[in-house]
């Protein structure tokens, strides 16, 4: 595709809204001097996070280095200097968002989340109050529920929808219905029939911009709400007294913040790592003073207290809001530098960062659309688009979606997101911390996401397709420094990945031939070439002449794991240097020998489960539950030093899990058969052959760009931690096994093997590197309904239910019998 002539239809289009053609530095100008280090990456989350411009972070560092900013509860000079730039701040975040000073106060928190905790902590609840809050909310939202029912009060969700009106109406309340959701209540109070009290207070909650859809709420609501609530709330006995408003504009104030002349909402949230990227760990809860009166402060805090006596209980709080509500010293450095975010949204000016975002979210929304199969069938389900330009005047700079194969099943986000990483895209998927919205757009019904819930499914796992429905989707989103060329790329990738690729059957492609002139083609015969044994999950195995087997796999085979304090499993994948761990097993001495760099001496550890152990214990992981034990305190210090962080060394004795050969004996997963597993991830061995290895190898030396000038890209066989690598026959001659013998021993294909970016770490002096491939160019021949293939799965069919057959093992130089009865 000629992405010039792409850009030119673009530009006639959107080029007046498109680059900022009026300000001092237009988009490419911008790219080129404030964002050298995005060279080659094509970021698309800003809804999860803006990026920081160089030159920002330049002024930052001038202003910290040339300026003495002490801490402000004090009153000497360094003192008054930040007291005088932390004033600036607030009056800038207030005209940021219209708010005159005499009727609201900005109030510094440690984040957008710590500002709706500061409300939901504080506001006044009692047990004729109601939270009210729409289905599009983030889970920080959800959470003031806790409080209120805590406190007695009804929660209620709604769907805001076009209410039928007549259109010369010019009330905005006739244009808006709102459809209740069950009521919640926790405790056993109710409200009683008659008038509710004066000082019942209620709150409603909702975002300028729904971080999943990108669907702009119109602010009207704050008006509604707040003046016409009983007519229509239709005169609901939870739904009196007197209505506040909280408006969450954490992700919608990139691009359009609410105008509180306008919309005088109670309450709104700010987040400025959204706006301009740094500082993090910053936010703001913007509060009308008399909103303010009515929050209920318990604890007190230095810089909050006018004056406390420490032995008799008396405390004269401060009368300011701001003062009132920061506990301790403020972040006042983070603080100081929001000055120089803001100069670049003024400098651009937020109309015009409103209509660039717009332009590019729009396109990417018009193409995607327009993506269909031969069939006319539609490849793309966008999530959001309005139907009503009532409720929502516009969409925000956010595209969210899900893709359809030509069957009508969909593909998985997880592989989407996978497959961009390697093709430099970073973008978002799963729920984004939205489940209301979430569940709403994706059709799940609160059956749905129990059964969900039931078969293990968590926010950020890879669960992406349960029982034929996606579990989330893909989100794109747009900043003020995105540009064109980053949005065809995406568009681009889309199109190779999800629309051309079906155009082929992406498995046993045709492999390369190597010369083979001269040579009559013999009969396949197997055999086995090494056996390498892990016993420490994702630490490094090591290779043996023969080995026994057990009920789990390879004896003492990923028998071992490492657990952070926190509860998580240490692996590769978040601790890439775990590969310089190495292992080995003495049987006739019975001790595991373990060795780090970053260790003076080498652990031994008897494989006598009855010395230096713990206690048995329970364990779940993967859904499945396993019975561990631990080590004393000299065995975890030992790897917590080995992989920089605490830990503890847990030993399994194994769990149940279930698994299927495929009928048509393909190469995907699925559960049925009983067997018993240690701690892998899917199955007890991997096998893979070297005619499959050297295929693609051959595939990444003819990638291999002709104007290269490094050695070409070769990987070898444990790169992809096999425990079994044999020779013989053709290149992915295994995906089509169903059972096979080595030498004695009868095992089950259980299908493919689904690959990570794990194998894309490249151990190197000491460090790990990350790269691109193998994976990418196996994702170009080798990806099947969402998964990655390479290497098969195994189940050793032992005949024993648990413990290790002394007469079984496995020797290197057997040979392999494919298909055996």
């Amino acid at each position: 595709m000629n992405t010039e002539s792409d850009k030119d239809r673009f530009l006639k289009e959107f080029g007046d809204d498109y680059g900022y053609p009026k300000a001092p530095k237009n988009i490419d100008e911008i790219r080129a001097t404030e964002f050298k280090r995005l060279d080659g990456t094509v970021y698309l989350d800003h809804a999860g996070a803006s990026l920081y411009s160089e030159l920002q972070m330049e002024a930052i560092l001038k202003d910290l280095t040339t300026n003495v900013y002490g801490n402000p509860h004090s009153q000497t000079d360094s003192s008054l200097a930040t007291s005088n730039i932390v004033g600036e701040a607030r009056q800038q975040v207030l005209n940021f968002c219209n708010a005159s000073p005499w009727e609201y106060k900005c109030i510094f928190t440690s984040g957008a989340t710590a500002a709706l905790k500061l409300v939901g902590e504080t506001f006044p609840w009692s047990s004729q109050s109601s939270f009210m809050y729409t289905m599009e909310n983030h889970n920080s939202v959800l959470g003031i529920r806790e409080y209120a029912l805590s406190q007695g009060a009804a929660a209620i969700a709604v769907d805001i929808e076009e209410a039928a009106h007549d259109s010369g109406s010019t009330n905005p309340a006739s244009s808006h219905k709102v459809l209740q959701h069950q009521m919640q209540r926790r405790s056993e109070a109710r409200v009683v029939d008659e008038e509710l009290i004066g000082d019942a207070y209620n709150l409603f909650a909702f975002p300028s911009e729904c971080n999943f859809s990108g669907v702009r709420f119109n602010l009207d609501l704050v008006k509604v709400i707040k003046q016409d609530s009983e007519r229509i709330l239709e005169g609901s006995s939870y739904c009196k007294g007197c209505w506040m408003v909280l408006i969450d504009a954490a992700k919608g104030s990139a691009t359009e913040p609410p105008d509180l002349s306008k919309y005088k909402a109670d309450f709104v949230v700010i987040s400025f790592y959204k706006l301009f990227g740094y500082p993090t760990g910053l936010g703001a809860l913007i509060v009308r003073n008399e909103a303010a009166k009515l929050l209920k402060k318990t604890y007190f805090s230095g810089g909050t207290v006018a004056a406390s006596i420490a032995d008799i209980d008396f405390v004269k709080q401060r009368e300011g809001a701001e003062e009132l509500f920061e506990d301790g010293t403020l972040s006042f450095l983070s603080i100081a530098s929001i000055h120089h975010g803001f100069k670049i949204l003024n400098t651009l000016t937020i109309s015009a960062i409103s209509r660039h975002t717009a332009s590019l979210a729009t396109y990417v929304r018009s193409m995607l659309s327009s993506l269909t199969y031969e069939n006319g069938d539609s490849i793309c389900t966008l999530y959001g688009v309005p139907k009503s330009k009532l409720l929502c005047k516009e969409m925000g700079p956010i595209v969210s979606f899900n893709l359809t194969r030509p069957d009508g099943s969909w593909f998985g986000y997880r592989e989407v997101e996978k497959l961009a990483s390697l093709s430099g895209i970073q973008l978002r998927t799963g729920c984004f911390c939205n489940p209301g919205a979430c569940a709403k757009y994706l059709r799940l019904s609160h059956g749905d996401l129990l059964s969900n819930i039931e078969a293990g499914h968590i926010c950020w796992d890879d669960n992406d397709i349960l029982h034929g429905k996606p579990t989330g989707a893909v989100r794109v989103s747009f900043g003020y420094m995105s540009t064109f060329e980053e949005a065809r790329k995406f568009l681009n990738f889309i199109e190779r990945s999800f629309v051309l690729s079906l155009s082929h059957s992406p498995l046993r492609t045709k492999y390369i031939h190597l010369p083979t002139e001269g040579f009559e083609r013999a009969p396949s015969r197997y055999y086995l070439r090494s056996i390498t044994v892990y016993p420490i999950k994702s630490c490094a195995g090591f290779k043996v002449d023969s080995w026994p087997l057990s009920s789990t796999g390879l004896l003492y085979d990923r028998e071992w794991l490492l657990k952070s304090m926190s509860g998580e499993i240490l692996t590769q994948k978040k601790i890439p240097e775990m590969c310089y761990i190495s292992t080995l097993i003495d049987l006739n001495l019975g001790i595991l020998f373990v060795e780090s760099p970053r260790c003076k001496e080498k652990l031994q550890i008897s494989l006598n489960s009855d010395l230096f152990m713990s206690a048995r214990d329970g364990m779940d992981l993967h859904v499945d539950r396993y019975e561990v034990q631990g080590y004393d305190n000299e065995v975890n210090m030992w790897f917590s030093n080995a992989v920089g962080r605490p830990c503890t060394l847990l030993r399994g004795s194994g769990s149940t899990c279930y698994f299927c050969l495929n009928s048509k004996r393909g190469v995907g997963m699925c559960r049925d058969v009983k067997t018993r597993l240690n701690f892998v991830n899917e199955a007890q061995f991997l096998l893979i052959t070297e005619e499959s290895v050297s295929d693609l190898n051959n595939r990444l030396y003819s990638n291999l760009p002709r104007d290269s000038h490094g050695p070409p890209i070769q990987v070898n066989s444990m790169r992809f931690r096999p425990n079994l690598v044999i020779s013989g026959g053709e290149p992915y001659a295994e995906d089509g096994w169903g059972i096979l013998r080595i030498g004695n021993n009868n095992f089950t294909s259980l299908g493919g093997c689904n690959r990570c970016q794990m194998i894309n770490l490249i151990p190197q002096g000491g460090e790990v590197r990350k790269a691109n491939e193998p994976l990418a160019t196996l994702a170009a021949y080798r990806r099947t309904k969402g998964k990655i293939l390479f290497g098969i799965l195994l189940r050793y069919e032992d005949g024993n239910s648990v413990g290790q057959d002394t007469n079984s093992w496995l020797q290197v130089g057997q040979e392999v019998y494919p298909d055996a009865d």
